[in-house]
């Protein structure tokens, strides 16, 4: 079977705007939450999300106006620009290969979607800015990809599996090159910050009042965050004939839908889904050497994770690390950003750490999870967990080139 390459790191994100911010933020264990500042909040008793600051499109991308796209499409389409130019893909190069763009989302041009609304029933009742409505339909995320990289006819496709929609996104693009359908898969995701979005977590009392805290035995909920996130998988032999650097492999994925409860996470079905990536990688349990887990600071969340991580690799399991307590909760960009970490640990030869964390939860029984500061480790096998609202798991396991 093809092997799959992975290429080219795209990340837009609230530690940093490409590789090289984001590795050296990411591993010094930088906090990119802060003040909202693009909506009001001075409603909510919490105020702080992980908002992508001083996000220039223009300076970014090459091809995709401002003015025609919504802030998650120009999330992605920045993404999907600097994981190709990190991949040393030119125009030519993606419009001669068989190039697929394949994202995820939890929310769509939800920020849009807002807009339209007010302007529907507050600022001009009963009409919308024409401008706006071409922009609210979520296909516009891959359609802004496709524009921006100029990769010809497609097929492209958009995963809205909420919160694991980028491991989706990653998954399926590693079948659609094994199976010899695509040369060249554009894969990730993207969310924006949203009103609505943080006034439902607010309700749920799901918000953190200050930072993000996985695993912290006081921890109290995620932060909202947003960001673009891309990689460039090749099959290996497309890489090679073009001389690419190939910076790690997808080794393999399991993906489930325990559809057991709308929002509350399924210890029996995470571990089945590890299982089931760790057989399609043709590894066992001790051959995974970090786990990027989903980890997003609520008190269900982290303790069924730890449980099913428990499960599968008994009483020692390899080092975990939440990057949330970094970035906040990127929505369907979480997994993309896990996978980016993934990709830098094994060439650096580190986990991330678990920023925030002061006093680690006993009741959650890991014994070694990476807090402070980056950890160094060997590493060659590692895995990437994406879980999401409607039951929805992804693991996907990469390793060392």
């Amino acid at each position: 079977m093809t092997r799959v390459a992975v290429t080219g790191l795209g990340p837009v994100s609230s530690i940093g705007i490409g590789r090289a911010d984001f590795e050296r933020n990411l591993f010094a264990g930088v906090v990119g939450t802060s003040e909202i500042e693009s909506f009001d909040s001075s409603g909510f008793r919490t105020h702080r999300a992980g908002e992508v600051k001083g996000f220039a499109p223009d300076d970014i991308c090459e091809h995709v106006e401002e003015r025609d796209f919504g802030r998650t499409s120009l999330f992605a389409a920045s993404a999907a620009r600097l994981a190709v130019r990190d991949a040393g893909l030119s125009g030519a190069d993606l419009a001669a290969a068989r190039t697929t763009v394949c994202m995820g989302t939890t929310k769509g041009e939800s920020r849009e979607v807002e807009h339209a609304t007010e302007q529907f029933y507050l600022s001009t009742p009963g009409h919308m800015s024409p401008v706006v409505a071409a922009r609210l339909a979520p296909a516009a995320i891959t359609r802004a990809v496709r524009t921006e990289i100029a990769a010809g006819p497609g097929p492209d496709h958009l995963f809205g599996t909420a919160c694991a929609a980028s491991n989706y996104s990653i998954a399926y693009g590693a079948m659609l090159i094994e199976s010899g359908a695509a040369d060249i898969v554009v894969a990730g995701g993207a969310d924006s910050v949203v009103r609505w979005a943080h006034a439902a977590f607010f309700r749920v009392g799901a918000l953190a009042p200050d930072v993000c805290r996985p695993f912290d035995a006081d921890r109290q909920g995620i932060l909202t965050a947003e960001g673009g996130v891309a990689l460039v998988l090749e099959s290996e032999t497309h890489a090679r004939a073009r001389g690419a650097e190939i910076l790690a492999y997808v080794l393999g994925a399991g993906m489930n839908c325990d559809a057991a409860h709308v929002s509350a996470p399924d210890r029996d079905s995470i571990a089945r889904c590890i299982r089931m990536a760790h057989r399609r990688a043709g590894i066992a349990p001790g051959d995974i050497d970090y786990i990027c887990a989903h980890g997003t600071g609520t008190r269900a969340n982290d303790a069924t994770e730890a449980a099913a991580i428990l499960d599968v690799f008994g009483s020692q399991p390899p080092p975990v690390s939440s990057i949330k307590s970094m970035l906040g909760h990127t929505m369907g960009a979480a997994a993309g950003f896990g996978a980016v970490a993934c990709v830098l640990a094994l060439l650096r030869g580190q986990c991330p750490p678990t920023a925030n964390l002061r006093r680690l939860d006993p009741a959650l029984g890991l014994p070694n999870v990476v807090a402070g500061a980056a950890q160094p480790a060997a590493l060659r096998v590692v895995q990437n967990h994406g879980f999401a609202f409607g039951g929805n798991n992804a693991i996907v396991v990469l390793g060392a080139a």
